[in-house]
């Protein structure tokens, strides 16, 4: 990664962008819309057509194999994409390019802050932009995903080119890790009679908390490697939680019963292990949903869930494991 394509990265991408896009009326008819387009120089490599309302203010999307096939008579509005992924005006070059790879599309419409459309950037303009030399016509001759993967990489070495911009891109997301570690020991301190009378409580605390974070780590990892093959859907969210939180169950079942055993023949204390047990179970629960939901939510506020998904899964897993391990301790052992 050169200096010069570092600093391409940090260009706006409003330097970037086509305007030459053939901006439509939701209104119109495909035969209006095709009569239009006909006298309009739009040039040669428009991929989408993007539907427009009042004030310019972006409605929909009509990729051009729909355009071609629907009957004459259909209006835009019928037929258009309502859900549209949008680039905002401020964004650089470097968070066009996670668009690209987060979404997978070979185009994308620029944006102010009323949603009025400003222009569309093109995958091939971003590559040849940030690539150099000979790399930069390499994507279009392979597969459709050699695209998004060698751009991915390049962000992957931008990220990663220097201290300074890795500081920036990975400092924001550890604030929540001291954020947590705060709570937690404020969370530690309300406990304090709890942890006095009962010592096991604290002999069994790091055990607890590192199986709650390795069981986010797990269902987060499965959750952003399907991230990349399946666009997130409500039904596919659905599907999803059912799966981890059965998942969770039997884990949870199963390393709170061990912990249960392992507490009451060494400290013969079965009514520590319940709790401990059933602090477990939740905690397992907890964890898992946090590893899905996280990345989803991420992904959706079109977020990088490799970099960002990590600290917050473990930051809010960790307080949770604290309440449950605390609070059910309190409730079993009054």
């Amino acid at each position: 990664m050169t200096s010069a394509q570092q600093k391409r990265f940090e260009e706006p991408i409003l330097n970037h962008i086509r305007r030459d896009f053939g901006l439509l009326r939701q209104e119109w008819t495909v035969q209006q819309t095709l009569d239009h387009l006909r006298q309009l120089d739009v040039g040669d490599k428009i991929i989408y057509f993007y539907v427009a309302g009042e004030d310019d203010k972006l409605m929909g999307v009509v990729p051009t194999r729909k355009l071609l096939l629907s009957h004459a008579d259909e209006k835009l509005g019928d037929i258009m994409i309502r859900r549209v992924v949008a680039i905002p005006k401020t964004a650089t070059v470097f968070d066009a390019c996670e668009f690209f790879v987060l979404h997978k599309f070979f185009a994308l419409p620029v944006v102010d802050e009323q949603r009025r459309i400003l222009g569309v950037v093109e995958i091939n303009l971003v590559t040849e932009e940030v690539l150099e030399g000979d790399n930069a016509a390499e994507p279009q001759q392979g597969p459709p995903d050699d695209v998004f993967e060698l751009l991915g990489f390049h962000l992957a070495q931008a990220r990663n080119a220097g201290p300074l911009m890795s500081f920036r891109y990975r400092f924001p997301w550890l604030v929540a890790t001291i954020l947590s570690g705060t709570l937690c020991a404020v969370i530690t301190g309300l406990f304090e009679e709890t942890l006095a009378e009962l010592l096991v409580l604290a002999f069994f605390l790091p055990l607890v908390l590192g199986m709650g974070e390795s069981v986010s780590m797990q269902s987060m990892t499965l959750s952003i490697q399907n991230l990349r093959a399946n666009r997130p859907t409500l039904k596919w969210y659905l599907s999803a939680l059912r799966r981890e939180a059965a998942t969770a169950t039997l884990l949870g079942l199963a390393c709170g019963f061990a912990v249960f055993l392992i507490i009451w023949g060494w400290r013969g204390a079965p009514g520590a292990g319940a709790a401990i047990g059933a602090s477990i179970l939740l905690s397992f629960e907890t964890a898992c949903l946090l590893g899905l939901s996280v990345p989803s939510l991420l992904h959706a506020l079109k977020l990088d869930p490799k970099i960002a998904a990590g600290p917050i899964t473990l930051a809010v897993a960790d307080v949770a494991t604290l309440v449950f391990y605390f609070g059910v301790a309190a409730i079993v052992l009054r």
